[in-house]
């Protein structure tokens, strides 16, 4: 498996991966090969971010509840427990090379509400930059079931998509997709790769076999369809063995979901197609100089601001003749976009009162149509 190309990978580990059955806690060996693994990929300037399993699992030795099936209030207690075991097993490991990890607790509510999208999109670019490793999992301990992701499989394809990731990683206890499940039917044929989920590769998918975790490749299926379609590869693998992701660059088998798309042509052809834009924002000749030469907007070249909207709405982009030159996501509200238009970007923490972005809308959220 070649990474030569990536720059941002997402990497799911789940419950059965991470847990000693036996013991009931943290396969540690195996954990700190996985960290390792990590920062070899951060010294190539690839940037990682973990989607982890594990905390419910691990809650349970606490409150030793008798039956392995929890009702939602038990798995929220068992996941307030095991959360910090978790995470101080990752941060241990981290630290132990001179490295950083931050936790990071997502409700599927937080990848659809779109202030709470925004700013766990924003604390886990900013940590990127500062070259700490997000951690990130469900927040079991609020989430209900209305609310709940239901497995991190279809998470980790939510995150991926939130931060433009190139490759979804998605550890399990088997090495790819099957005809069939290989545990039953010793006829089943190994799929390499997967360039177009149709209903015969959903037909594929079988349930969970793991004692530990509870996503099986249903949730995988779903997962790839997320993850494809906002330019994603998806790659699915055995990863029960130390150093899991050295052996997957060197050739460990697998199945990757192809995505047709690379992560930022994906996003602005949703932003272009999707969305329905709630104002409008005016600019300048300068400005729309600088749009036609992939440049972000600025405040200062933008003329007016008409309607109501919300930091992170979709906006129409008009020249000075009001002639529609694109859509864009908008990094500030009407009100704020009001009293920065015009100025520099250095005077933006004084106008607003905060330290907001430099631009109103980033190059990488602007679509702007060919005539323009």
């Amino acid at each position: 498996m070649d990474f030569a190309n990536a720059k941002r990978v997402v990497i799911k580990i789940g419950s059965s991966l991470l847990m000693d059955k036996k013991e009931k806690g943290i396969r540690h060996k195996w954990l700190k090969s996985l960290v390792d693994d990590i920062l070899a990929l951060q010294k190539k300037d690839i940037e990682v971010i973990i989607v982890t399993s594990g905390s419910v699992a691990l809650g349970k030795k606490y409150i030793k509840f008798k039956k392995d099936t929890l009702k939602l209030e038990e798995k929220q207690a068992a996941a307030a427990c095991g959360q910090t075991d978790l995470v101080r097993s990752y941060q241990r490991y981290f630290n132990d090379k001179k490295a950083q990890a931050a936790q990071i607790l997502l409700t599927i509510f937080d990848s659809e509400n779109r202030r709470n999208y925004l700013n766990a999109k924003n604390t886990i670019e900013t940590l990127l930059e500062n070259k700490v490793i997000p951690i990130v999992n469900e927040n079991d301990t609020v989430a209900t079931h209305e609310l709940r992701f239901g497995d991190n499989d279809r998470l980790a394809a939510r995150v991926a998509q939130m931060v433009s990731a190139d490759h979804l990683i998605v550890f399990s206890d088997i090495d790819g997709l099957y005809t069939s499940n290989p545990k039953i039917d010793e006829n089943a044929v190994h799929i390499e790769e997967v360039d177009e989920i149709d209903n015969h590769i959903e037909s594929m998918a079988g349930g969970s076999s793991s004692l530990v975790g509870t996503g099986g490749m249903i949730t995988k299926i779903a997962a790839a369809k997320i993850a494809t379609r906002c330019g994603c590869n998806m790659i699915l693998t055995k990863g029960v063995e130390t150093n899991p992701i050295k052996k997957l660059i060197n050739g460990g088998k697998h199945t990757i979901f192809l995505s047709k798309e690379n992560p930022i042509s994906a996003r602005k052809q949703w932003i272009a197609s999707s969305i329905n834009p709630s104002g409008e924002i005016i600019i300048d000749q300068g400005a729309l100089r600088a749009l036609k030469k992939g440049k972000s907007l600025l405040p200062a070249g933008v003329i007016d601001v008409v309607g109501e909207f919300e930091r992170g709405d979709a906006v129409e982009i008009k020249d000075f003749k009001m002639e529609k030159v694109g859509v864009g996501i908008t990094a500030y509200s009407s009100s704020d976009a009001n009293m920065i238009k015009g100025h520099h970007s250095q005077e933006i923490e004084h106008i607003v009162g905060f330290t907001g972005r430099s631009d109103l809308i980033h190059a990488d959220d602007l679509v702007v149509e060919e005539k323009a």
